[in-house]
Formats: C-alpha cells, structure tokens, sequence
C-alpha cells in the first residue's frame, strides 16, 4: 500500500477508506496479511482518479466503476455537458465582473432593473409581495441588499442564474433525474445563489420557494421559458436537496 501511495501521492488513510466504502478493495494480501494491488486494482484507482477529476461525487464514483460500459458513457456525456455548461457560466461571469469594473457603481434604477431582465417590471409586483413578506426578515434582508446593487452588478447575478438554469436544462436532456448527485450539486448552487445574493435561506425556505414555482403559475410561466418543465424539474431537485439537508441535522 505504500508504494501505491507514494506513485499516486495518495495517503494510505485515504486508500483505506477506499477499501471500507468498496471503491478499491485490493485483490490480494502478502503473507504477513499486507494488502496487495495487482494491475487491475491499480487500472480501477486510475479511473476512480479520473472520475474524481471530473467532479463526480464518490459515492458516484464508486457505483460507476462496477457500472455497464454504456451507463458509464451515459454519466461521461451528462457531466460533459455540466462543464460546457459551467464554462460558459464562468465567461459570462467573467464579463459581467469586466463590466462592472467599466462602469461607475451607481445604484440602478427600475427602468435598468427592467433593461437587464429583459423587460421584468419588479415595481409592478411590489404591493403583493409586501403584503405577503413584507414583516419577515427574509424581506428586510433582499431589500437592503438589493437596494446596493449596481447594474453591473445584477448583470453578474443574471449571469450566475442563467449558468444554473443551463445546468438544469443539461440534465433534462441527458434524462438525469431530479434526485441524481449531478442534480443535486446545482441544486446546491441554486441555494448558494439564493443566500449569498438575496436572504438567508435555510432548508425549509428553500422547500417553500420550489413549491411556489410550480404553484404560482406566474413562476411556472416565466421559469419554462427556458425550457418546458424546468420549473417542475428544479423545484423536485430542491425539494430533494432540502429533504437532504434536514435529514443530515
């Protein structure tokens, strides 16, 4: 095992716990009962390396291995797809930090709200939105930060939703479920988004807002114009990364 270690700069710590969760059992054990790797032990490590390196989640990794050569296709091609995609979410965000290093940051206007969002009115649902949240914390706390926000800034956050809004899309066309590590991850970041740029949203909010995209036919519209039944996609991937969450505390 030390020599395993020291030509794949793998700890032993960590090649042990590759052998408890099944990933890299070696096949073979010395007579003094150390472990030995025979070459498809060590072919096997390379691709679960591999795999890693691409962002597979472990648990992920390790069904893949002992997968048919056509799922494993099928997972390649769906994560292929997820980096495309994050690639093309980086450089928009990318341009939009350019942007707002090109522009004074002067706080926007309604009708700049309305330019970058291709024509939402955030003004004309206002009233509503008061009277439903307008006493919580949640509200206090999008208002103040919102209320900072420069043009350039809302680009960035465009740019951040867009970027997982194609994910999503990518994976309902690669057939992931909802419920699939790969769904989960951008759920995650879904999540992120929400409460770095908006409120603190803990689990049981976050449940609420995926119910209320596909309950509110006004989310629902607006959520499927990106692709039909997206809004009833992320909003079961959200609830399943909530359900998670809460399952963990």
């Amino acid at each position: 095992m030390g020599e395993v270690s020291g030509l794949t700069r793998i700890s032993v710590r960590t090649l042990h716990h590759y052998d408890e969760i099944g990933l890299l059992r070696p096949s073979e054990r010395s007579e003094g009962n150390y472990r030995l790797y025979t070459p498809a032990d060590l072919a096997r490590l390379r691709a679960a390396l591999t795999y890693r390196q691409l962002g597979f989640p472990l648990a992920e990794v390790t069904r893949l291995l002992d997968a048919p050569p056509a799922e494993q296709r099928r997972a390649l091609e769906t994560q292929l797809l997820l980096l495309q995609e994050g690639q093309r979410r980086t450089q928009a965000t990318i341009d939009a930090v350019q942007a707002m290093l090109n522009t004074p940051g002067a706080p926007m206007s309604n009708e700049d709200v309305k330019a970058v969002f291709d024509g939402f009115d955030p003004e004309q649902y206002e009233p509503e939105v008061q009277a439903r949240w307008g006493e919580t914390d949640a509200y206090r706390q999008s208002k103040a930060r919102t209320g900072r926000y420069t043009r350039a800034d809302w680009e960035v956050i465009k740019a951040e939703m867009q970027g997982i809004n194609d994910q999503y899309v990518a994976l309902m066309d690669a057939g992931a479920a909802p419920q699939s590590p790969q769904a989960q991850a951008v759920a995650a970041q879904h999540h992120a988004h929400i409460h770095s740029r908006y409120y603190d949203a803990p689990p049981a909010m976050m449940r609420g807002l995926a119910q209320m995209w596909v309950q509110d036919e006004r989310f629902t519209r607006t959520i499927d114009q990106a692709r039909p039944g997206l809004a009833a996609y992320q909003s079961a991937a959200v609830t399943a990364w909530a359900d998670a969450q809460e399952a963990q505390d």
